[in-house]
Parts: C-alpha cells; sequence; structure tokens
C-alpha cells in the first residue's frame, strides 16, 4: 500500500476560505468556536454538556424517533447499541450530513461518513468516559431532484428521469427498474458485480420511497461501524425546534444576523465567496407533495405558489400544531441538526463549511452551542497500473493536480531537450535596459518613454518566442503528452476532482468487500492534508 499526502491549499481546489481557516488565520477566528484537534474536543463536551439542548427528556425523543425509523431496518447490534447510548447524558454525536444522491452519487459521499465514523473511534481512544456517536444526516427535505437523480459510471451518466416535486424523501422509487437495468448491462459479471447489483436492487427496487431506500443503503455499507442515519423529518423531532420556528416568522432573525456576518466575510478579502444569502424567512412549508417558501407581506404569510395564507395567529398555531410542516433552509438547518442532537462536531466539504462559517453569530444569537467544524477527508485512489504509469513518466503527485495547461507546459519543458525557458535571456535583457534608463535620465530624460515602450516591446518578443518554441516542442512530444494527459482525465475525469464525479461501484468492482475497510483503515480524520492511495 503506497499512500502520499498534499496540502489542501496546494491541491487548487479549495476556495480561499477554507485554506485560511486550515492554516488557522486570525482573520477568522471569530467566525468559528474552537479549531478541530483532540484538546479542543474536551472542551466542546465541556460547553456542550451545559446546553438545555441535550437534556435527558430531548435525548428521549431522539432515541424514540431512531427506534422507529430503524424498526423495519436490519441493522448491527454496534448501530442498535449507539442509539441507544444516545439516551446517557455522557453520549454525543459526530455528524456529517448528505443529499439522497442516486447510489450514494460522487465518491466522496464514503469519505464524509469515513470521517465521522473514524473521528468517534478516535475520541472514544482519547476521553473514554464519554461514548460518540457517528450520524448520517439525510437531507430528506431537501427538492432539488436535479442534483441527486444521476451516477456517474466509468464515464456515462446514469440518470432517473421522472417529474418530481416537494422534498426528495417522499419521491417513490417507481422507474428506477429502468435505471437498473441499463446498469447492470454496464458493470459487466464477477462476484464483485453481482454484490453491486444485489445492492442496488435491494435499496431501490424493494424500497418504496427514497427516504427508505437510501437509509437501506447507507446501512448496507456501514453499519458494521455502528452509523446511526437520522430522517429529522419528524413531527417529534420538529416539535423541538418550534421555538426557532416561531421566532424565525415573527423576527426574522437569522435574515438580520446573518447579512451582518456576511457583509463582515465580505470585507475581509475579495476572493472570500458568500456561499448562502439568507431570504427574509427562511422556512420552507411542507405538505404532501407541496415544498414551497414561506414569505410575509403586509402582516399576511403567504405560501409561495399557492393560495395558502395565513395571520401571524393562524401561523403560530400552524407551527404548534404541525411543526413537521415547517421545514429550515440551508441557513436554519444547521441549527435545527445542533438543537435535537447532542453534537460536537460537523463534518463536511469546503463548500459547506464556508457557509458554516456564515452562521457562527446566528447561533450565539440564539444561544446554541456552535459545533467544531471538520473539513472530511479527500482521497485520490490510484490503481496499482496507475502508479507504474505516474512512475514511467515521471510525474510526482504534485504534478497531475496541476491544471491541464500548466500541466502540459511544466511537462513539456522537463522533458524537452532544448531549454524553453527565456527566464534568464529576459533578466539579461532587463539589465541592458537598467543601463538605458540611466543614460536617459544623465541626458534627456524626455526619453524614458522610448527607452520603456522599447523594453516593453522586446520582452513581449521574447514571450512570443516562448510560446512557439513551446508550441512547436508539444507537436513533436505529442505522443508523450497524450499519454500523460490520458492518464490525467483517468485520475480527474472531466478535470475535476475524481471523489466529485465517479461512483464508488467504480471501485468496488475492484475491491470488492476490502474497498470500505481499506479506506476506513488509511484516512485520519484530523491529518487536514489530501490523501493520494495507491491500492
Amino acid at each position: 500500500m503506497q499512500k502520499d499526502y498534499i496540502p489542501f491549499k496546494d491541491t487548487g481546489y479549495f476556495s480561499s476560505i477554507i485554506c485560511d481557516y486550515l492554516d488557522k488565520k486570525s482573520n477568522l477566528t471569530s467566525f468559528y468556536n474552537h479549531f478541530p484537534n483532540v484538546d479542543n474536543f474536551k472542551k466542546q463536551i465541556r460547553e456542550k454538556s451545559r446546553s438545555s439542548f441535550v437534556s435527558k427528556s430531548q435525548r428521549k425523543v431522539l432515541v424514540s424517533v431512531l427506534n422507529k425509523q430503524y424498526q423495519n431496518s436490519i441493522t448491527s447490534e454496534k448501530t442498535l447499541s449507539n442509539i441507544t447510548s444516545l439516551g446517557a447524558l455522557n453520549t454525543y454525536t459526530i455528524t456529517t450530513g448528505h443529499q439522497l444522491n442516486l447510489f450514494t452519487g460522487p465518491l466522496y459521499f464514503l469519505y464524509k461518513i469515513i470521517s465521522t465514523i473514524n473521528l468517534s473511534e478516535v475520541l472514544k481512544q482519547h476521553y473514554p468516559n464519554y461514548n460518540f456517536v457517528p450520524v448520517y444526516w439525510m437531507a430528506t427535505e431537501d427538492h432539488d431532484f436535479e442534483e441527486i437523480n444521476y451516477f456517474n459510471f466509468r464515464g456515462k451518466k446514469f440518470q432517473w428521469n421522472r417529474d418530481s416535486s416537494g422534498a426528495v424523501g417522499n419521491l417513490s422509487t417507481n422507474g428506477l427498474d429502468e435505471v437498473f437495468n441499463l446498469y447492470s448491462k454496464e458493470i459487466g459479471l464477477g462476484k464483485n458485480a453481482d454484490a453491486i447489483r444485489n445492492l442496488f436492487e435491494s435499496a431501490y427496487l424493494k424500497n418504496d420511497n427514497l427516504t427508505d431506500a437510501t437509509r437501506y443503503l447507507a446501512n448496507e455499507l456501514f453499519k458494521d461501524y455502528g452509523l446511526v442515519i437520522i430522517d429529522a423529518s419528524h413531527k417529534d423531532l420538529k416539535a423541538l425546534f418550534v421555538p426557532f420556528i416561531e421566532q424565525e416568522l415573527v423576527k426574522q432573525s437569522s435574515f438580520k444576523v446573518v447579512s451582518k456576518t456576511n457583509e463582515r466575510i465580505s470585507e475581509l478579502q475579495e476572493d472570500y465567496d458568500i456561499q448562502v444569502n439568507p431570504r427574509d424567512i427562511n422556512l420552507f412549508y411542507l405538505k404532501d407533495n407541496l415544498r414551497e417558501r414561506i414569505v410575509v407581506e403586509d402582516h399576511t404569510f403567504k405560501v409561495l405558489n399557492t393560495e395558502m395564507t395565513f395571520s401571524q395567529l393562524e401561523m403560530l398555531n400552524e407551527v404548534s400544531e404541525h411543526p413537521e410542516r415547517f421545514s429550515p433552509n440551508v441557513i436554519m438547518r444547521p441549527l435545527y441538526q445542533e438543537v435535537i442532537l447532542p453534537n460536537l462536531c460537523y463534518i463536511g466539504g469546503g463548500g459547506e463549511l464556508a457557509y458554516w462559517l456564515q452562521l457562527k453569530d446566528y447561533f450565539d444569537k440564539s444561544d446554541v452551542v456552535y459545533p467544531l467544524l471538520l473539513l472530511r477527508n479527500s482521497v485520490l485512489i490510484q490503481s496499482k497500473n496507475q502508479f507504474k504509469k505516474l512512475q514511467k513518466l515521471k510525474l510526482s503527485t504534485r504534478d497531475i493536480f496541476l491544471r491541464r495547461s500548466d500541466f502540459i507546459n511544466k511537462k513539456v519543458r522537463e522533458i524537452s531537450n532544448i531549454d524553453i525557458d527565456f527566464s534568464t535571456q529576459k533578466e539579461h535583457l532587463k539589465q541592458q535596459f537598467e543601463a538605458l534608463y540611466k543614460l536617459a535620465e544623465q541626458t534627456d530624460k524626455s526619453f524614458l518613454g522610448a527607452v520603456k515602450a522599447q523594453e516593453v516591446k522586446q520582452l513581449k518578443g521574447l514571450d512570443h518566442l516562448e510560446k512557439r518554441l513551446l508550441k512547436a516542442q508539444k507537436r513533436k512530444l505529442s505522443e508523450e503528452v497524450s499519454r500523460m494527459t490520458d492518464l490525467q482525465n483517468e485520475l480527474f475525469p472531466n478535470q475535476g476532482l475524481q471523489e466529485r464525479n465517479a461512483n464508488f461501484s467504480e471501485f468496488y468492482l475492484d475491491y470488492g468487500e476490502a474497498l470500505i475497510p481499506t479506506l476506513m483503515q488509511h484516512l485520519d480524520p484530523l491529518a487536514g492534508e489530501f490523501v493520494i492511495l495507491n491500492l
């Protein structure tokens, strides 16, 4: 097993705000609570234990809901034990969340959950008097069907085509037999292919809705590690969140606080992009196949694209009687999670953590403990054959992470038998013009402009010659360049990260049941670097 690392900031695939967060830059410290290291988890436990949202009564509700959701699932004793342990005051959760992507969607679905499980194990070793439960929060109330209705397999897209409305978790799995038939033909024959077929069929053709199908799939992949899967779209859980729903409806507090935070972030640095912008009311109304935004106009609450209207009193009565009909959007969902779970840490991708950094002030205003934020493991998997090709072509880890044009230019310069780098000539030219500048200063300063123009012209000429020579060498070395770019294409599909494109089943076909245990063994959730694994 070969393993290599590259800092996240050196990959070129992570935003400046996330790289600065990982570097613990001082300008960002006010946007989070504690940085995720082992020692800081003790501080987080202390703060969370004092919170009113981890009481015995609330834990009882959580355990009851989870037991109901698992009553038709065949799972491990470890998962059942973890659910029971959530009723104890010395048990805390480590949580990740993800959409209900078809057949897990991109490969990083696995990395999120593996990071969560592994961190729970690390914390148990350091704090044996506490229990740490890995939780996967299913985004059952999401409505972006186009984002989840497909997965990629070896360059082909397998897509579930159907009409969609309302929360995706409620969608019937009708029509997925067509996807299964096409996919089944594509994966070929063999023990591992049969295992994949059985997993897909059991998840999507034997469950009636997308929530149950996704729960089955995640449970089958990770039940041996005690993963607990939660569907927070439940009346009893929403009832715990009622005070915050009411506050949002009456005072629109999240809009005011998050908007100010966004202004602060924007003022820090130009390339700090704002991930999400709050609305006046950051709640959806759920009912049957409906999921629409709630707005207020002239003291009247309206559900967009419907005829439904409520006075303030009627809306508050609706919240009290039917809290399950109120769905937090991306701004309020993190708060909901931290209210109903005894959670210490949220694990997510770069985009997720960037919008979590927008929410610290909102958490403080709501008097809810803000969790630690941990960037999930990121991995590039290389086969033995690909690793041998990399060595033969003398490609380093950092080489293959370069963008395509930079990658080609760098390698052509390296393998060329002539020097294509004109840096020496350019420096010599600049020195010559320095002498001309001094001469102009001593004679007639009006010639300075002419000297400058001539310098710019000649430097541009050298740039042009350098580019022409590089282009000629690319043609001459086209066969070697082609082998290099073909290999980079294999490792970076569509010139993007493998984990954001490929489906886990591509690798399961090669490695079978050993895939997940191998990843579990070699991924350190607190390492803070991008991992390259040669399996």
